[in-house]
Order: structure tokens, then C-alpha cells, then sequence
């Protein structure tokens, strides 16, 4: 159950999305390099403290949504229903994250990344660490009984899964492949005697 925010988590919230919201703007306006922290701070009528309590760098600001999206792929082992398959679970998690990054609007933002090796190197250090914390959370799950090494891979699995699927064409069709392999691989990793898919865990 989701507890409504107060009036100053509220506010926090505003003013974060207010800052994120303008310093895309102006790094698609006027080119990502060409933009300081300053520039964003004036433009949102926050002070560059302000800005600094949001987000920790410049680049946090292109990816506002990462604490978001690490939660989101940890509730989606940590958070499912009693005895539901935790690959489908998953599968639900990363194509609604895929969905949201491939919406009208997108392209010009991953061109933006692509392009600034600042931005790729973060991009390639918050996968690593969604990996991190996702794998963690399957580790955790007792009912999973799984080690550290299959839970690291399935967890970067599913990173690379969100990835190849958001560059796809299709992106529905191409994350409904990988996670046919996925679910595969997850199959034999499983203990003797557990159960995949639709039937088990």
C-alpha cells in the first residue's frame, strides 16, 4: 500500500521533477557540454545547494528516473506476490521500464547520451549498479535458494535484457525473446525439485 506523501515531501518532489525537467531542456536546446550546473540552478530559480540536494552530479540529471527504476527491479523480486514465478515478475518490471524509455520524446535524449562519453560511462556505472542491488535482493529471497553467482548473473541478464530490448525495433518482440532465454537459463540455475514459469517459483 502506497502512503500518500506530506505537504513537504510533496514540495521536494516538485522542485526535484522542476530541476530535471529544465536542465533536459536546455541540454537538448544548447547541447549537454555546453550547459553548467549553474545555468540549470538560475534557469529553475534554485540555488546551486538546492540543485546539489537532488541530484549528486550533472549527469544524475539526465538520468532522474535511476533511483526510481533500482527500486522498481528490487520490488519486482522483493514485492511479488506470495509464490509468484519471479521471471515473469521481472519480465512485467523491465518491459514497463522499456516502455517508458522508448515513449514519444525519447530519441532525442538517447541521441543526447550516446553522444557525450560523460553520459555513457554513467549510464554504464548505474546498470552496473542496478545489477548490484538486484541481485542482492534475489539472493536474499529464501524462497529463490539461490547463490551469489547465478543471482549476479540472472540480475545482469535482466540489465542487458532492458538495454537490447529499449535499442530493438520491436521492443516488445525483442524483451519476449530474451526472456524466453532468460527464464531457460533461471530453469537449470534452479534447485532440484523448484518450479519455473507459471506453475512455481
Amino acid at each position: 500500500m502506497t502512503v500518500p506523501l506530506g505537504r513537504r515531501e510533496r514540495k521536494k518532489a516538485a522542485t526535484r521533477q522542476k530541476i530535471a525537467d529544465t536542465a533536459l531542456r536546455l541540454f537538448l536546446e544548447r547541447g549537454y557540454e555546453a550547459v553548467g550546473i549553474r545555468d540549470v540552478a538560475a534557469e529553475a530559480d534554485v540555488a546551486v545547494t538546492t540543485l546539489f540536494s537532488h541530484f549528486a552530479s550533472k549527469e544524475a540529471l539526465v538520468f532522474e528516473r535511476d533511483d526510481d527504476f533500482e527500486q522498481r527491479l528490487t520490488g519486482a523480486v522483493t514485492d511479488r506476490a506470495p509464490h509468484e514465478p519471479l521471471i515473469p515478475a521481472l519480465r512485467r518490471e523491465v518491459r514497463s521500464m522499456v516502455r517508458h524509455c522508448t515513449a514519444d520524446g525519447a530519441a532525442p535524449v538517447w541521441r543526447m547520451i550516446d553522444g557525450s562519453p560523460a553520459l555513457r560511462e554513467y549510464e554504464e556505472s548505474m546498470r552496473l549498479r542496478h545489477a548490484e542491488s538486484l541481485a542482492a535482493a534475489i539472493a536474499a529471497d529464501p524462497e529463490l535458494s539461490q547463490g551469489a553467482t547465478a543471482s549476479r548473473a540472472l540480475a545482469r541478464f535482466v540489465i542487458d535484457a532492458y538495454s537490447l530490448a529499449r535499442e530493438a525495433d520491436d521492443p516488445d518482440a525483442a524483451l519476449d525473446e530474451i526472456f524466453r532465454m532468460i527464464e531457460a537459463a533461471w530453469a537449470v540455475a534452479r534447485p532440484s525439485g523448484a518450479f519455473v514459469g507459471g506453475a512455481g517459483l
